[in-house]
C-alpha cells in the first residue's frame, strides 16, 4: 500500500518538476547565447495557453495517439515509482513513441510524414542501446528489479562509467536535443517544421507535451539508478548530466540520420564492449 501511495505522489510530482527542468533549460540555453531567456515557469504558462486553445485536429487516430502517448509515459514512471522491473518499463515506454509516431503517420502532411519516419530511426537508433544498458546493470547487480538495484552497496556508477555514457546517448535523442533532433526540436531550425508535431495543436499538443515532461523525469530517473546509494551524489550526477545535455544542445548542430545511426551505434558499442571487458578483467584478477 505503502509503495502505491508513492507511485501516486511521483504522478502528481513529475509534471511539476518536469515543467521546472524544462524552464530551467530554457533559461540556460539562453543564457549561453546570450539572451535573457524567459522566466522558468514559462511552461507552464505555454501548457495552460495550449489547453485554453479551441480543439483542432485532422482526425481521431492523431487524438487517440496523443491520449496514448501519455498514458504510457505516465504507466511508465508509475512503474519505476512502484520499483519494478526494467524491462517491463522499457516496453512500456516504446508503446508511447510508437503512438507517437502512428499519430504523425495518420496525417496528410509531408512534414508529418517525414517526422515519423526519423522518429521510427530514432527509436530504432536509442532502443538497443537502452536494453543493453539494462542487461549491464543486470550483469552487475544480478537483477532487473529497481527495488533489488537500489539496495546494491555500492554505486553501479563505479562499474559501468562508460555504459553511463551510453545511457547519455539515449538521454539527448529523448530530449530531442541537438545533435540528434530530427524528427521534431523545441528550436527554430527544423527544414521539417516541427515534424512529428507539426499537425497537433491546442489541448492535444498539451497533452504530447505533459507526456514529454513525465519522460524527462522517468529517464532521469534511470540515470538516478547509477548513484543510488547517496542522495547528494546523486543530486550532482544529475545535474552534471542534464547541464551536458544543455551544452552539447548549444554547442553543435542538428546531425543527419545517417550519422546519427552509425555515430550512436559505433560509439555506443565500443564503448558498452570496453565496459564490459574491463568488468570481466576485474573479476579474473579478483
Amino acid at each position: 500500500m505503502q509503495n502505491i501511495i508513492i507511485a501516486i505522489l511521483a504522478i502528481i510530482i513529475a509534471p511539476l518538476l518536469g515543467g521546472i527542468i524544462a524552464g530551467i533549460d530554457r533559461k540556460l540555453t539562453a543564457k549561453l547565447q546570450g539572451r535573457y531567456g524567459p522566466p522558468i515557469l514559462q511552461p507552464f504558462y505555454d501548457l495552460l495557453k495550449l489547453f485554453a486553445k479551441q480543439k483542432m485536429d485532422v482526425n481521431g487516430v492523431q487524438v487517440f495517439c496523443a491520449w496514448m502517448y501519455l498514458i504510457a509515459a505516465i504507466s511508465a514512471l508509475f512503474l519505476f515509482a512502484l520499483k519494478s522491473d526494467l524491462l517491463m518499463i522499457f516496453f512500456v515506454l516504446t508503446i508511447g513513441s510508437v503512438f507517437l509516431t502512428i499519430g504523425a503517420s495518420a496525417t496528410p502532411s509531408p512534414y508529418s510524414q517525414i517526422g515519423a519516419q526519423r522518429e521510427l530511426i530514432q527509436m530504432l537508433t536509442y532502443e538497443p542501446l537502452l536494453i543493453v544498458v539494462f542487461v549491464s546493470i543486470y550483469f552487475v547487480t544480478g537483477t532487473f528489479k529497481i527495488n533489488a538495484i537500489l539496495n546494491y552497496p555500492r554505486p553501479i556508477f563505479l562499474s559501468l562509467p562508460l555504459i553511463y555514457l551510453v545511457l547519455g546517448f539515449a538521454l539527448t535523442i529523448k530530449l530531442r536535443k541537438s545533435p540528434f533532433d530530427i524528427s521534431t526540436s523545441h528550436h527554430a531550425h527544423q527544414e521539417i517544421v516541427k515534424g512529428i508535431l507539426t499537425d497537433y495543436s491546442g489541448p492535444h499538443l498539451a497533452l504530447i507535451e505533459l507526456g514529454h515532461w513525465y519522460e524527462i523525469i522517468l529517464v532521469l530517473g534511470i540515470c538516478s539508478l547509477f548513484w543510488s546509494t547517496n542522495i547528494f551524489g546523486l543530486i550532482i550526477l544529475l545535474a552534471i548530466t542534464y547541464f551536458a545535455e544543455i551544452f552539447v544542445d548549444n554547442l553543435v548542430s542538428r546531425a543527419t540520420w545517417r550519422w546519427m545511426l552509425r555515430y550512436v551505434w559505433g560509439v555506443g558499442i565500443s564503448l558498452v564492449l570496453f565496459n564490459i571487458a574491463f568488468l570481466y578483467a576485474n573479476k579474473f584478477v579478483n
